[in-house]
């Protein structure tokens, strides 16, 4: 019998919060600084602020939580970062969205949308072969629902990338 693979242990992800100066070339200076240290983007998502002259960056990136430190450090001296927060471990509201196409026959039809009953999903597109599935909340919840997906045939996936606010009125 074949011994079973340990997985490989992943570096613990960080998420970080960038308030910057909505200017051309902003993001390439900004992914450079996590690219220098060794820090892997898993997820970006830029966004206009509530003034359209800013806008907010929420990064979640994996790498050693010791030079996370200087990272930070690095982005708040940029010219057009106003602040750059790390949020891992804060008390915060985080959300994500996903839509997922599946191969979707009448016979596996019905354990599909009970699967998408449970998760509070919603449908957003019936073919005659398919189904595209609307889903969002925390990353941990869209990968245990892809995750019971994948025996139907996922035939594409896509995800928003992780949105955060900080709770109360802490800076986000």
């Amino acid at each position: 019998m074949a011994a079973a693979l340990a997985p490989i242990p992943r570096p613990p992800l960080h998420t970080i919060s960038l308030f910057v100066n909505n200017k051309p070339g902003v993001l390439v200076r900004t992914a450079l600084v996590f690219s220098r240290r060794g820090f892997n983007i898993e997820s970006l998502v830029v966004s206009a602020g509530a003034e359209g002259r800013f806008s907010r960056m929420t990064i979640v990136c994996s790498g050693n939580s010791d030079d996370l430190d200087q990272i930070i450090k690095q982005l708040a001296k940029l010219v057009d970062v106003v602040h750059a927060i790390d949020h891992t471990g804060d008390e915060s509201y985080e959300t994500e969205i996903a839509l997922v196409k599946l191969v979707a026959t009448l016979d596996n039809r019905t354990q599909i949308l009970q699967v998408a009953e449970h998760f509070k999903a919603k449908v957003v597109d019936y073919g005659a072969d398919s189904l595209i599935l609307q889903v969002h909340g925390p990353s941990e919840k869209l990968d245990a629902f892809i995750d019971l997906l994948r025996p139907f045939k996922l035939a594409e996936l896509v995800r928003s990338g992780k949105l955060l606010m900080a709770r109360g009125m802490r800076v986000t």
